[in-house]
């Protein structure tokens, strides 16, 4: 049987019709799909330059869907996501992106990085851990390990906060020591909680060593060796904290004058203290110096002199207590309720966030700060 090459000849051009007709079909789509996908994408784009990030969030969705290949419109999707709390779909759209075998390894680490703060944003601090572990080496490596250290602190894992310090003090981003010498002051308070009080001042020790010119490793040693019964030792701690960081000495103030009126040595403390008030007035050391002085005229002078630098309600209180009335049986009365009333008015404030308290934090509570509160106490009226 011959084969008839009438079909073929008469099968070219229809086939040619038919291929040239769907490629035109197709052409036709992708325009439509490119121009809905920009379209979409700058729609959700205004909205957020107009703050309407429900709106923007529904365009972004669009404009995946349109195109679900681009990687540019899922970050920004995530990203919005994250920024309104909805946690859980900023975690699945990231996972979505590492999933995908077509991603550069830029883009692979930076959805790493977003998928890290997803889960830390969440309160998922093993999740974001896990995933903060594993940018070392990249492009993100110092914002994981602060990330990191910020984990570590807040849940009061000084071991592993110490070694993140370390590697971040050999980064770009300056020196660690101060906070990592905070951390073996922790250690440290540990340590003498267990009743290791060896261990303790060894570590503060080197927390002094690591960090000379900071005031807590002085202080807090200062501290333990008073409650280990070495007060000769606690006040040459002080007098070196005296000497490196004066500053820092209304935090002592109360702790100097105690050792030196138990070791016989007022008359050179309230010196010293006297000095360090000419210098910076302060309540605290205002205080310890009326504790030393056994002059009770003096202790009251000393109250009037620093009205006559600064009105003080609490220093009045303190004035008024030495005063005689005429009817001396309202003197107590009158004088618990200027105590009740001038109470809440001493206050250290963080200066980074400006939380308030009446007791002095290395580690603002409010905003995870170190350091942040001044040594001098504040009186609002």
């Amino acid at each position: 049987m011959e084969f008839d090459f009438t079909w073929v000849l008469l099968g070219f051009p229809v086939a040619f019709t038919l291929g040239w007709l769907a490629s035109r079909l197709d052409l036709r789509q992708l325009r439509i799909e490119n121009r809905q996908a920009p379209k979409a994408y700058f729609k959700g784009l205004n909205f957020l330059l107009n703050e309407q990030q429900d709106q923007a969030i529904d365009a972004f969705i669009e404009a995946v869907q349109n195109d679900p290949d681009t990687s540019e419109l899922h970050f920004a999707l995530g990203n919005l996501f994250r920024r309104r709390g909805e946690y859980e779909r900023a975690v699945r759209v990231h996972e979505h992106l590492m999933s995908r075998g077509d991603l550069t390894q830029p883009e692979r680490d930076r959805a790493q990085h977003a998928l890290a703060l997803d889960f830390l944003k969440a309160g998922l601090l093993d999740r974001a851990e896990a995933a903060l572990r594993k940018l070392e080496g990249t492009p993100f490596e110092e914002e994981a390990r602060l990330a990191l250290l910020s984990i570590y602190e807040r849940s009061r894992d000084w071991t592993k906060a110490t070694e993140i310090a370390a590697r971040l003090g050999k980064s770009s981003l300056g020196s660690f020591s101060t906070r990592r010498a905070h951390y073996l002051c922790e250690q440290a308070i540990a340590s003498a909680a267990a009743g290791d009080s060896g261990k303790a001042v060894s570590t503060l020790m080197e927390a002094v060593a690591m960090a000379p010119a900071s005031a807590r490793p002085l202080i807090d040693l200062a501290k333990l060796q008073n409650q280990l019964g070495q007060p000769q030792d606690a006040l040459r701690t002080l007098l070196e904290l005296e000497k490196t960081v004066p500053q820092a000495l209304p935090l002592a103030a109360g702790m100097m004058a105690s050792i030196a009126q138990d070791s016989g040595q007022q008359q050179g403390m309230l010196e010293l203290l006297t000095t360090s008030y000419e210098q910076t007035p302060s309540i605290d050391v205002i205080e310890a110096i009326v504790k030393l002085e056994e002059d009770p005229v003096a202790s009251r002078r000393w109250y009037a002199k620093h009205l006559e630098r600064e009105a003080s309600l609490v220093v009045a209180s303190k004035w008024f207590a030495g005063e005689k009335l005429e009817d001396e049986h309202h003197h107590a009365l009158v004088q618990r309720a200027l105590d009740q009333a001038t109470k809440p008015l001493m206050r250290y404030r963080c200066a980074a966030c400006g939380f308030e308290a009446t007791q002095h934090f290395w580690h603002c509570p409010g905003c995870q700060a170190w350091d942040s509160y001044p040594a001098r106490r504040i009186e609002e009226l």
